[in-house]
C-alpha cells in the first residue's frame, strides 16, 4: 500500500501486470483508491448510481460511449468524468493504460448484474 510519503513510479506499476479490464489499486486517497487499468476491446454498459467515475489515459486512446449522449475520446494526458448515473462503456480500439479514483470498494462494472469482466476487489500493487 502506499502511504503519503512513499514515491509511486507509474511504469514500474504498469509493467506488473498484463491482463486487460482487471484494476489495480496503487493508493488511497481518504476513502478514495487510485487505480491502474489497462484496457482492450469493450466493456460492458453499466452506471454507477452513487458515485461520479474518472478516467484519465496515461498512454493510447479511450473512447467512452454514454447512453442518450455523444461519445467521448480521451487521449493520452487527458481525463474526462463520466457523471454519476450516466450509463456508459469504455472502449479502446487498441490497448491503452488508464488510471482511475474511485470510492474504495466500487464495483467495475456498476451496479448492474455481475458478470466475466466484474473485477476482483481490493488488489493491490
Amino acid at each position: 500500500m502506499a502511504s503519503p510519503d512513499t514515491v509511486v513510479n507509474l511504469d514500474e506499476k504498469f509493467a506488473l501486470f498484463t491482463d486487460h479490464w482487471a484494476p489495480k489499486i496503487l493508493g488511497q486517497i481518504n476513502d478514495l483508491h487510485l487505480k491502474a487499468v489497462k484496457i482492450d476491446g469493450e466493456f460492458v454498459w453499466h452506471k454507477h448510481a452513487a458515485t461520479d467515475e474518472f478516467f484519465l489515459v496515461r498512454s493510447g486512446i479511450l473512447t467512452i460511449q454514454m447512453r442518450g449522449r455523444d461519445d467521448v475520446t480521451i487521449g493520452s494526458s487527458e481525463f474526462f468524468i463520466v457523471p454519476k448515473g450516466v450509463e456508459h462503456r469504455p472502449v479502446a480500439a487498441e490497448p491503452c493504460e488508464v488510471l482511475l479514483i474511485e470510492p474504495a470498494g466500487l464495483v467495475n462494472t456498476g451496479d448492474g448484474d455481475v458478470s466475466e469482466r466484474t473485477a476482483c476487489q481490493d488488489v493491490w500493487i
